[in-house]
């Protein structure tokens, strides 16, 4: 499930992102998608390709790659989404965390809590 508001953009500095065209209100789940989980050892392979930048950390040292629009969120420490993990259903959901406007980037934070302020692994733009 995608919401019928978003849409994708290659924005000058941080490649592909995820905005919306109309508003967005605050708790509002924009994005539910599977997602395909490798093991530990897969994901030390990946972690030396480009596929790098679009995977998530799973469960048990394990990675994932998600579908749909889920890999082109661009982070930022204070988000205005959140993504949640579902280990049993092998799914990530996407939700607001205050309200979205028409024209907005929507941003997950990479550390995973929405307001983490811990550094990242790149030069955030």
């Amino acid at each position: 499930m995608i919401h019928e508001a978003l849409y994708t953009f290659n924005t000058e500095n941080k490649g592909w992102g995820v905005f919306t065209k109309d508003f967005i209100p605050e708790g509002t789940i924009v994005e539910l998608s599977p997602v395909i989980v490798m093991s530990a050892a897969e994901k030390k392979l990946l972690n030396k390709t480009a596929l790098y930048h679009y995977i998530f950390d799973w469960d048990n040292g394990k990675c994932c790659m998600a579908m749909g629009l889920i890999p082109v969120y661009n982070h930022d420490y204070q988000s205005n989404c959140e993504y949640y993990q579902d280990y049993e259903d092998n799914t990530i959901f996407i939700k607001t965390m205050r309200p979205i406007y028409p024209g907005e980037e929507l941003t997950i934070n990479y550390n995973g809590d929405w307001d983490n302020r811990e550094t990242v692994w790149f030069e955030v733009k």
